[in-house]
């Protein structure tokens, strides 16, 4: 099987040819030598000696678009005048913006939006400030905040950096779940600072999603932000990669015939992800599950200055296995994978129990790639979106909040999120599971609206809930 390539993108070339010194044909041949693949061609201008056109080429190896462009830059009568990705296109300017409700005409407008019969609204909120959620923006926005310290697989590249993820993640609530929702990212990564922030712009917001904090600072962030405020505060990379993957694998335990209580578990990356797919499985009745990090497995026979890493031992590993990953693996069921590319082997998965799961989810590249495994599992699953069963926060955020806000729930329990991951579950039938297919597409209709409908239920059931919202 041919390799996947780790990096694709999409480049729009324009090109000026001397139509006197070079054909066309001649940018073909050095842009598919380049390892440019040529998807779309627009003529610009074309005389008798000149011929502009913009030629959007797919790249799908490391380095090809600066091996393309030195290649035409060399030759004769072809001009490179301009390269454009269609990436950074995208976000000239931000990627969303805000659009009023009602037009303002005339000064009657004015004076009913704003000043002076505004007040009156102001009034009517001091009153009572419940009517913050039916008198302004309040019942159905989010903020998502970040601190740019643990942006994607990009590290620590602080609050600039970290906005055009930001605006994304908004972009995805309103297309999802029609909630509105603000990127803000924070100039400081000191934890109090960060709370006090949040906590100060709060009245604005019906919830607030923490996104690409590190841990183990995500951790205490979220905590207390949960203690001290009446709104949903939702850390996605644990919480959303926790709910998709439990989600997930509940149709991989169906296809296999196993029972969560029996089966055994290795979470291999006990960071912001792992301790939450962990709490997600105990929380849902796995009884043996043991924690793999770059000290080998967490076991209550030893002391850790990591907080979590200990409470993580405190909580798992009953048998009390020591070692390393290759140790955890023996005769386990299924592997969890929030780690790094390329650790584990096949030699690790022979040794697992007959059928095994693998969720290998680190980005950008997994723990193993599918085609490295799929003729010795029963089912893999991975974060990518070029390969099935993709475990992607995406299946989760927008049901969730919308369900929470919707029922305007004081916070997000335990009980709302085994909800929203049976409720994605769900959405595949018995006829259609498959081992290529546990987990449904981010672009089905039915996700959101199903998690809605289930969180809305469990805050309700759970006493969160604050209003009954009408179906």
């Amino acid at each position: 099987m041919k390799e996947r390539s780790m990096d694709g993108k999409t480049i729009i070339l324009r090109l000026e040819i001397d139509t006197q010194q070079a054909q066309f044909g001649k940018a073909v041949t050095a842009i598919e030598a380049a390892g440019g693949d040529i998807v779309a061609i627009d003529v610009i201008q074309t005389d008798k000696l000149i011929s502009i056109r913009d030629l959007t080429v797919k790249i799908t190896e490391a380095g090809a678009a600066e091996r393309l462009q030195s290649v035409l830059q060399s030759v004769p009568g072809i001009r490179l005048r301009h390269v454009s990705d269609r990436t950074f296109l995208l976000h000239l300017g931000g990627k969303i913006t805000i659009q009023p409700k009602t037009p303002i005409q005339n000064r009657d407008d004015l004076s009913r939006v704003y000043t002076p019969d505004v007040a009156r609204v102001c009034q009517a909120i001091e009153a009572d400030p419940k009517k913050a959620y039916t008198l302004t923006i309040k019942r159905n926005t989010v903020a998502v905040v970040s601190d740019g310290s643990a942006v994607l697989g990009l590290g620590n590249i602080g609050p600039y950096a970290a906005m055009p993820v930001m605006e994304g993640k908004a972009m995805l609530f309103k297309q999802f779940a029609d909630v509105d929702a603000f990127p803000i990212c924070l100039d400081t990564q000191d934890t109090e600072e960060i709370i006090a922030s949040i906590k100060h712009i709060a009245p604005a917001f019906g919830g607030i999603n923490l996104e690409d904090i590190s841990a183990p600072r995500c951790f205490e962030i979220e905590r207390r932000l949960r203690e001290d405020l009446d709104i949903p505060v939702f850390h996605d990379d644990q919480h959303g990669t926790a709910v998709v993957l439990y989600a997930g694998l509940l149709n991989a335990l169906k296809l296999t015939k196993r029972k969560i209580e029996d089966t055994r578990f290795v979470v291999c990356g006990i960071g912001a992800a792992g301790t939450a797919c962990t709490k997600m499985l105990l929380a849902g009745g796995a009884k043996h599950i043991v924690g793999v990090d770059r000290e080998g497995i967490l076991t209550a026979d030893r002391t850790y200055n990591n907080p979590m890493w200990q409470w993580y031992a405190e909580h798992t590993n009953e048998a009390r296995i020591s070692g390393g990953l290759k140790e955890s693996l023996e005769d386990a069921d299924v592997f969890i994978g929030v780690s790094a590319g390329g650790i584990l082997t096949r030699e690790h998965i022979l040794s697992m129990a007959t059928d095994p799961i693998v969720f290998a989810m680190a980005n950008p590249e997994p723990e193993i790639r599918p085609e490295l495994a799929e003729d010795i599992v029963a089912v893999m699953a991975t974060g990518r979106s070029d390969y099935p069963n993709q475990i992607n926060n995406v299946l989760c955020f927008p049901g969730i909040f919308r369900g929470a806000l919707d029922s305007r729930a004081s916070n997000i329990t335990e009980e709302m999120k085994l909800a929203a991951a049976e409720a994605i579950a769900s959405v595949i039938s018995e006829d259609e599971l498959s081992r290529l297919y546990i987990i449904p597409s981010v672009f089905n209709t039915r996700v959101v609206e199903e998690v809605r409908k289930r969180v809305v239920q469990a805050a309700q059931d759970s006493g969160t809930a604050r209003r009954k919202p009408r179906e």
